[in-house]
């Protein structure tokens, strides 16, 4: 199965300051293992179209927008401590919200999933300003697009060992989309609590799992689909996002987390399935961070193999609940309880 596979060159011009851990080199190492594995003759290689103005205002202020378009005259302009900008970021990121919207239209046509391989990563841009390497939202953006071109229930599901923040704050009080975050607490942006659950009309959409560094593959998925899982199928999403952020990997230097390449093979595993189950939504991914480049690479192809076809038998991977899962699963009953009253007796 060909699988729609989005890039774009000028995703490589874009620098921070030397020695940054957001840099080319994350993608170039991916080029270079797909090239040299099987998994990348499978790949439908796409050119990431740039994001119209008007989408990218669909999530950012005019204002923001401006800024970041700004930066294209100068040689570095600075955000914040993390974030800068060179004179490509401005077109680099919008050919990563880009990409995420062509997958969005690539699965509408018909593609049962597609992968966004793009930096700048996103979901910690807000509306109004970048932050933590991030300059457009690109998980929001895509997920913006499909809600105007069809789809009405739509879920991001975000694995990136930081949590999302411009995402949840951007869907909070909508009952349009569920967010869902695993994350590392604490760490940045000291964001996802596991109380924030949506406000208003968006009361019970946000589920945040806060975790603590050292869990493993096993553990992920237990959680997945423990809590998660019942979730989704009530909720029947028509559209699956994952905001896949690589950086819960053992080798990563900027998180503390346990996972491995074949354990980002098996949550992906688990997503299709479910995906399959609630009526055969499709699943677009866009990259987030991952920032150790041979174990980013890895672990984007363990997807891939999922997105092509490959059976993966997520379930062998699950193992008795630890006493810390079990604990972080009677915490968040607490708090979603009142959502999905049917749903967490079992736990």
């Amino acid at each position: 199965m060909s699988v729609p596979f989005y890039f774009h060159p000028v995703c490589l011009e874009h620098r921070q300051p030397e020695g940054h851990p957001e840099c080319p080199e994350r993608l170039e190492e991916v080029t270079r293992y797909l090239a040299a594995h099987a998994i990348g003759a499978e790949l439908d290689r796409r050119e990431a179209p740039p994001a119209e103005r008007n989408q990218l205002e669909r999530v950012h202020t005019v204002a923001h927008v401006d800024a970041l378009r700004r930066s294209e005259e100068a040689e570095s302009t600075r955000f914040d401590a993390d974030t800068a900008a060179n004179h490509a970021t401005y077109q680099a990121a919008r050919h990563a919200a880009g990409a995420g919207i062509a997958a969005v239209d690539a699965v509408r046509h018909g593609a049962p999933s597609a992968f966004c391989a793009v930096r700048p990563p996103g979901h910690h841009a807000e509306s109004d300003r970048p932050m933590g390497f991030c300059f457009f939202n690109n998980a929001a953006i895509a997920a913006e697009h499909a809600l105007a071109v069809g789809y009405t229930r739509v879920l991001i599901l975000d694995w990136d060992v930081h949590h999302g923040n411009g995402t949840m704050h951007h869907f909070y009080r909508r009952d349009e989309v569920l967010y869902v975050s695993l994350h590392q607490s604490p760490l940045f942006p000291g964001s996802g609590r596991m109380g924030e659950t949506g406000a208003g009309p968006g009361s019970g959409t946000t589920v945040n799992i806060p975790l603590a560094a050292g869990r493993s593959d096993s553990e992920y998925l237990s959680l997945l689909d423990d809590v998660v899982g019942p979730i989704v199928v009530e909720w029947s999403p028509d559209l699956f996002l994952v905001s896949a952020g690589f950086d819960a990997h053992w080798d990563d230097p900027l998180g503390g987390m346990e996972l491995s390449a074949a354990g980002f093979g098996a949550m992906a595993a688990w997503v299709h399935d479910y995906a399959e189950q609630v009526g055969l939504a499709p699943v677009v991914y866009t990259l987030e961070g991952g920032y150790h480049p041979r174990a980013l690479a890895e672990s984007i192809s363990a997807v891939l193999e999922v997105c092509a076809g490959r059976r993966v038998d997520w379930e062998s991977s699950l193992a008795p609940p630890t006493e810390y899962v079990r604990n972080i699963r009677s915490k968040l009953s607490g708090y979603l309880a009142s959502h999905y009253p049917d749903l967490f007796s079992h736990l």
